[in-house]
């Protein structure tokens, strides 16, 4: 269901979720991202490998503390629908020098992962949105902290 500007919501399943993670480096961050890909279907084994190759490469850490770890333009055929997964880790990860308690795993097939990364960006742009994910800790509030502008407005 679109809202008013014709956005799409960001296909978050509520299993793919988690507010109190731990990770002892990005690596780890990582793979527990794709893990939860995985779990809810989006993926196979394969994108997690991808993920860390992205990074390797060129870290996703975006700002505001927000890292956004997918994989690269040739793991498109180990997804098997678009989808993103949330973990949130309070005591934060040392991010190549940056200090991330967000992260945002995208899978996406075709170019999917532009228009969630617009979104996604859209989002966290706007830094009293970005720090009310940062201090979520609840799963349907991180829900509505991601949807488009227009939808988080029903309170």
């Amino acid at each position: 269901m679109a809202d008013r500007a014709g956005t799409a919501p960001l296909p978050l399943d509520p299993r793919a979720v988690r507010t109190a993670a731990t990770a002892a480096d990005v690596e780890d961050a990582i793979r527990q991202c794709g893990a939860v890909l995985q779990e809810v279907g989006a993926v196979d084994g394969s994108y997690i490998e991808a993920m860390l190759e992205r990074e390797r490469s060129i870290s996703t850490y975006v700002g505001e503390g927000v890292a956004i770890p997918h994989g690269t333009l040739t793991s498109k055929e180990a997804v098997r629908h678009d989808a993103i997964c949330v973990l949130r880790f309070p005591d934060g990860v040392d991010w190549h020098g940056e200090h991330v308690t967000v992260c945002v795993g995208i899978a996406a097939r075709g170019d999917g992962h532009l228009r969630l990364l617009a979104e996604l960006a859209q989002i966290l742009l706007d830094p009293d949105r970005a720090a009310a994910l940062r201090a979520a800790t609840e799963a349907d509030q991180v829900i509505q902290l991601l949807q488009p502008d227009g939808e988080e407005d029903s309170e």
